[in-house]
């Protein structure tokens, strides 16, 4: 995930003692568990026990075992499949709920879960779900309603460069370069999946500025145009 999660990550997990990948704490007298337990058992291998909660630190953990970074887009997609609310951070109704839809209550069985998910979200339908979440994913404040420009930067070449990654690169590098805007909001983010959805690249003749289309993205493609992009 992008700048905004790394930002709370914590020291390595102090559960660095358990190692299986399939670990699920194990109590007698537990036999014929329903599978909603045994993801509750899962939960708890990373739960931060005064909060309830999975915490910076356990997802830490979690992604060692699960052998990705903390930064994957599967970890953002594993969010959006929890429906999670706060960035750095799983409730056990969140895990829960992802992991039961993904039918995985291991580990195992979450690793060959996210092939499945990766392809769900290449749907056009699902992915503009996934699209927007990753935004407001990165409002970590009250009342937060822009992410900054470096974020964003980060945030469209993990979400958007996979499927636009020509567009993503040239877009990425006009907001590196231009001054007026230090910050974008969820509507700007919004178009620049229908620029690359709607708009021919690089030529860009289906592009008419006097639709409604926010004025960022006239300066870029303005921008293009001057510099030759196109």
């Amino acid at each position: 995930m992008p700048r905004a999660t790394s930002k709370r990550k914590a020291p390595p997990s102090t559960s660095a003692s358990v190692t299986s990948s399939d670990v699920v704490s194990t109590r007698p007298g537990k036999r014929g568990k329903k599978d909603v337990d045994k993801i509750g058992d899962l939960f708890d291998v990373y739960v931060n026990k005064s909060l309830d909660m999975i915490d910076p630190e356990g997802i830490v953990s979690f992604c060692s075992h699960l052998g990705v970074d903390h930064t994957d887009v599967r970890i953002l997609m594993l969010a959006w499949k929890m429906k999670a609310e706060k960035q750095g951070y799983f409730s056990r109704e969140e895990w829960r709920r992802g992991l039961k839809d993904l039918n995985a209550d291991t580990i195992a069985k979450l690793k060959k879960a996210l092939p499945g998910l990766e392809k769900e979200l290449m749907a056009t339908p699902k992915f503009e779900d996934f699209y927007a979440f990753a935004f407001q994913y990165c409002l970590t404040e009250d009342r937060q309603k822009s992410v900054d420009i470096e974020t964003v930067c980060e945030l469209l070449n993990l979400v958007l460069g996979p499927k636009y990654r020509s567009q993503v690169d040239i877009l990425t590098k006009y907001l590196k370069v231009q001054s007026e805007y230090r910050a974008l909001n969820a509507d700007q983010w919004r178009h620049f999946y229908r620029f690359c959805k709607e708009i021919s690249f690089p030529d860009l003749e289906d592009y008419d500025s006097d639709q409604a289309w926010p004025v960022i993205i006239d300066n870029f493609v303005e921008w293009m145009k001057e510099n030759k992009q196109s």
